[in-house]
């Protein structure tokens, strides 16, 4: 069994989590160090309940051993096991016993951890209060050569500072971290979470570049893992999002509905955000009732659905709905990059619900904020919100100078859709200025853009009968006869999908057969007649 024990161990320090669990189990470990790496490879592979079990076996032995300071890092790591499945509980009772082990005993680092957890990481603190902390821990952990913690440290510090406006020094900070990552000096399940943090900053901050680069770094390091259950899925989180960002809506909404399915036992947060991207997704491309539901699973989970819920209300027809959806949302928020999003998103609900005053007041705030965190992505944002607003206002001139730069400033950030909503304001203020010609060249461009993108068209028909424009697509093919197999190939969805369409037309129409709905789409024109 011993030798058993030594392949066990072998295998968890070349990182193969799943010949590692397997001999773990097999061997059947009681010591307190044996049993951690066991519990670390079933996490790994994803295993959260035999993780949670093992991981509390070790911290017993370590208790039973006399050692209360790899007993208290054990009750921390739990706590940490249990806040990311939403155990708040749970989780704040195993930090608890972490404090009591470590209360007699605060010269060392399992206490500096301790602080770290309990002043920064879920510190009501301020910003700057919690940059003076981490810089603070950071100086500790160095103290006592613990890199690990000094790295994490300086990512919270960074976060701070970027929250507070230093926006060079918090993402200079960013890159130290980054650096002792690239050296492979940390564990592995430290570098993971130096990596989403860091790539979680980048997405707030709406810095595309650097989001994108680090995402592939991750990606890369994921990739030569034998198993990496949740830190891949967090990968492909963020990768979905910035396929979104790119227009791939469909390998998005497939990116994050793996993640819905692998990581829903594991992490709360992770899982609740890829259901926001599934939603974000099925609205761009006009599904709009799955992407209701979309949202209200991520708000299950304790996932703000804004901006997305008020744009689908907007997509919906439901301009007064939206406008009042979107302004308690931002009534709600007080995070100064949380409210980034919600403006962009109020402007252009605002200026639909005819509310110019109200979509000013959004774009001046995207503009401070802009002027305040600079990052392409943030002044791409400012600059399409303020464009729309004087255009809107009757300044088209002047728009058509803004709104060339946003133009500009998402093409170099390759945000074809964004670019493509600009093209249709530039048309707009091209066409107040009498020029026809390159009105007709924008509208021509944005217009092919968001049919290679699968977008509903930008001045869709009045549609009947509640039907949303996917619908009104199925409906067509059914109507000349194709099967549901035949439609999903057409329409690049899947059957489960088209079934769901079609089930929804038949609840709207009160029809009862695909016969029914055929006269239906023939007798209303959306469908036409061959011969």
């Amino acid at each position: 069994m011993s030798e058993k024990l030594d392949q066990a161990r072998a295998a968890y320090a070349r990182r193969d989590w799943p010949l590692a669990r397997e001999l773990f189990a097999a061997a059947g470990p009681d010591g307190a160090d044996d049993l951690s790496k066991f519990g670390d490879a079933a996490w790994w592979l994803g295993r959260i309940d035999e993780t949670l079990a093992v991981t509390e076996r070790a911290y017993h032995a370590h208790l039973a051993d006399g050692r209360t300071r790899p007993a208290a890092m054990g009750a921390m790591e739990l706590a940490f096991l249990r806040f990311m499945r939403a155990e708040e509980a749970l989780g704040g009772a195993w930090l608890a016993a972490a404090r009591r082990l470590l209360t007699d005993d605060t010269d060392c680092v399992e206490h500096a951890y301790l602080r770290f957890f309990l002043d920064v990481d879920m510190a009501d603190e301020t910003p700057a209060q919690v940059a003076a902390t981490a810089r603070d821990i950071r100086t500790t952990a160095r103290q006592y050569d613990d890199v690990c913690l000094a790295a994490m440290a300086t990512v919270a510090e960074a976060r701070a500072l970027i929250t507070v406006g230093d926006v060079a020094a918090g993402l200079a900070l960013l890159d130290e971290a980054m650096a002792v990552v690239l050296t492979d000096e940390l564990p592995p399940g430290w570098t993971g979470n130096i990596y989403c943090n860091v790539i979680g900053i980048c997405h707030e901050l709406v810095d595309l570049r650097r989001m994108r680069s680090w995402t592939e770094s991750l990606e890369e390091w994921c990739g030569a893992m034998p198993a990496a259950v949740v830190f891949s899925g967090i990968c492909r989180v963020h990768r979905a999002q910035l396929m979104q960002t790119r227009g791939d809506w469909t390998r998005s909404e497939s990116e994050a509905r793996r993640v819905c399915d692998d990581l829903a036992d594991l992490t709360v947060p992770t899982t609740a955000d890829a259901h926001y991207v599934v939603g974000d997704s099925l609205r761009l491309r006009g599904e709009f009732d799955d992407a209701d539901r979309a949202y209200v699973r991520a708000h299950a989970l304790g996932r703000d659905p804004q901006p997305g819920m008020s744009l689908l209300r907007l997509a919906q027809g439901r301009a007064d709905v939206a406008a009042r959806s979107i302004r308690a949302a931002l009534a709600a928020t007080g995070a100064p990059l949380a409210r980034a999003p919600l403006c962009f998103a109020a402007v252009e609900i605002d200026l639909a619900a005819g509310e110019p005053g109200a979509a000013r007041k959004a774009a001046d705030e995207l503009d401070d904020l802009a002027r305040r965190y600079p990052s392409p992505g943030l002044r791409a944002m400012a600059l399409h919100a303020r464009g729309a607003v004087l255009l809107a206002e009757g300044h088209p001139a002047d728009a058509l100078l803004v709104l060339r730069q946003a133009c500009t400033s998402w093409l170099r950030l390759d945000a074809p859709y964004e670019c493509a909503r600009v093209r249709l304001l530039l048309a707009d203020a091209y066409a107040a200025l009498d020029d026809v010609d390159a009105s007709a060249r924008e509208r021509d461009a944005a217009e092919a853009t968001m049919a290679r993108l699968g977008a509903p068209p930008p001045t869709a028909p009045d549609l009947p009968d509640g039907l949303s424009a996917r619908e009104v697509e199925v409906l067509a093919l059914v109507a000349h006869g194709k099967t549901n197999r035949e439609v999903a190939a057409e329409l690049v969805l899947s059957e489960k999908t088209v079934a769901r369409h079609l089930s929804n037309i038949f609840t709207k129409l009160g029809l009862p057969s695909r016969t029914a709905v055929a006269a239906y789409a023939f007798e209303r024109g959306l469908a036409r007649r061959s011969g």
